[in-house]
C-alpha cells in the first residue's frame, strides 16, 4: 500500500494520544484525510480512473460522518481537529 508503517505512525501519534491509537476518531480522520489528498493527486492525473473515484468519494462520506459524530458529541474534540487539519467547515 502506498501509506508505509512510519507513515501510520507518525500520523497517530501527531493526531492520537500514542502511536498505537488507532481507533479513536481524531486519528482516523487524519489518516483519511492523507488518502483523500493521496487520491486526489492520483486522479488529476488519470481522469478515467473511475475506481480509484469510487474509493475517494466513499472515504470522504467515511471523514464527513466521524466529523458529524465528533461534531454531535464533542464540539471541542471536532473544533480542535478541524483546526489542526485545515479542514473548512
Amino acid at each position: 500500500m502506498y501509506i508505509s508503517q512510519e507513515v501510520k505512525k507518525d500520523i497517530f501519534k501527531n493526531y492520537g494520544q500514542s502511536e498505537t491509537d488507532t481507533g479513536s476518531a481524531e486519528s482516523q480522520i487524519a489518516l483519511f484525510t492523507h488518502r483523500i489528498k493521496h487520491l486526489t493527486g492520483h486522479l488529476k492525473k488519470n481522469k478515467k480512473d473511475k475506481g480509484t473515484q469510487r474509493a475517494l468519494i466513499n472515504l470522504v462520506g467515511k471523514r464527513r460522518r466521524l466529523l458529524d459524530y465528533l461534531k454531535d458529541n464533542e464540539i471541542n474534540r471536532y473544533r480542535e481537529i478541524i483546526k489542526k487539519l485545515n479542514l473548512r467547515k
